[in-house]
């Protein structure tokens, strides 16, 4: 029984196999030499001690005073206000008002006083604002009291995009390194803001409200989200990701060795290396931030670029067989032009995928669909020339060896 495979017309991949080493070279020292020069990478509030704050600029809708003897809570979904009453001896109630069913702050304010006779509403903005475009700052404290307001903010779908560098410009007061970053659409006055804070607890979360109240008004910054990291943890999770990246090549080595041969394995590790390389590259020339997404990203691209590898070896092993009178560099050629279909068409689709979590997303997330992106192309490349070129450049020198072993022989 023979088998017979026809393939119409095999690429030549292995003439470019010299000016690929050269342009993947220059790569390395483009990489390397982009990490001396921008002298490492911009840090993410990950991977170092710093506070990271997402606020929105948003004036004042309403504040809210509570001067009942029990005690009372403010809870809030989307599309929803809550007021939870309770204390000793009283029953806990909640009373709860539902923006479709008061449209506009003014009648808000009404049926809140009219069903709360201890609650009292300030209102500061126009009564015929919609509460559809109610904010609640992470911030405030739910416990209403009447020594300090509870202040909802709110922000109009066509609200004025305020500047970065107006943003940047009020948090210039604070000594420690501070970076700002637009997040959504201009309209949404959204920024994030990150704090370096080496001395641990010298920068606090308030702080950096009021330098930036202090410059927009007071009551108009309402605080989405609010993380601070440790120098330990920021040290530790540094070192957990230089660990898991060392772990992962070696577990690739050990695997590619185990089941096909050990150039093939070298092969490999030098190509996701390269990867790793590329991805450095674009993150340190780009000066986005190197956060825990950028790890994932990372060791993504180097799953998706060893599933590639081993396809190749697969198809390599296969032609082997089949063709043993086929000399190595039309055995690889042959192979790599078997692989090419498949590897185009499994990288556009998932490519597509990527595409749209990078149109449709903004910030760090942004960030990780382009760096996978680049990857997956630095991966594409890798397989057809980094992997077979070292494959082809040690079968050449191991069948110049053997031919050395027998003249010296003769």
């Amino acid at each position: 029984m023979s088998i017979s495979i026809n393939i119409k017309k095999i690429i030549h991949f292995s003439k470019f196999f010299r000016p690929a080493a050269i342009i993947s070279a220059v790569l390395v020292v483009f990489s390397i030499s982009g990490y001396i020069i921008n002298r490492g990478f911009a840090l993410g509030v990950d991977f170092q001690a710093g506070l990271l704050q997402e606020v929105q600029i948003a004036p004042t809708a309403f504040s809210l005073r509570w001067s009942g003897t029990t005690s009372a809570i403010l809870n809030f979904d989307r599309g929803n206000l809550y007021i939870i009453t309770s204390g000793s001896g009283v029953e806990s109630r909640t009373y709860p008002f539902s923006f479709s069913e008061y449209s506009t702050i003014g009648s808000l304010r009404r049926a809140m006083e009219q069903q709360l006779g201890d609650l009292s509403v300030t209102v500061a903005a126009n009564e015929n604002v919609s509460t559809q475009w109610l904010l609640f700052s992470s911030q405030s404290n739910p416990y209403l009291s009447g020594d300090t307001p509870y202040v909802v903010h709110y922000i109009e779908p066509q609200s004025a995009p305020i500047d970065i560098s107006e943003v940047r410009s009020a948090m210039s007061g604070l000594s420690q390194g501070v970076s700002v970053q637009n997040l959504g659409v201009p309209s949404d006055r959204q920024f994030m803001i990150r704090v370096e804070d080496k001395d641990e607890g010298r920068v606090t979360a308030n702080e950096v409200v009021q330098v930036l109240e202090s410059h927009f008004g007071r009551g108009s910054i309402a605080v989405i989200r609010s993380d601070y990291v440790g120098s330990r943890f920021s040290k530790d999770l540094t070192d957990q990701a230089g660990v898991l990246i060392t772990l992962t090549l070696l577990l690739i080595l050990i695997y590619s060795a185990f089941r096909f041969r050990l150039q093939y394995a070298v092969g490999a590790v030098i190509a996701i290396m390269y990867d790793v390389l590329v991805i450095i590259a674009f993150v340190v020339w780009t000066r986005i931030e190197f956060t825990t997404l950028t790890i994932a990203a990372i060791l993504t691209i180097l799953g998706y670029s060893t599933n590639n590898t081993i396809i190749l070896f697969d198809r390599i092993r296969e032609n082997l067989k089949i063709f043993p009178d086929d000399s190595f560099i039309d055995i690889l050629n042959r192979s790599l032009t078997g692989i090419l279909g498949r590897t185009i068409i499994t990288t556009a689709t998932t490519m597509l995928a990527v595409l749209a979590l990078f149109i449709f997303t903004t910030g760090a997330m942004k960030d990780f669909a382009l760096a996978l992106l680049i990857g997956m192309v630095s991966g594409v490349y890798t397989t057809l020339f980094i992997v077979s070129g070292f494959v082809y450049f040690w079968e050449t020198q191991k069948v110049k060896r053997e031919k050395k072993k027998k003249l010296a022989a003769v």
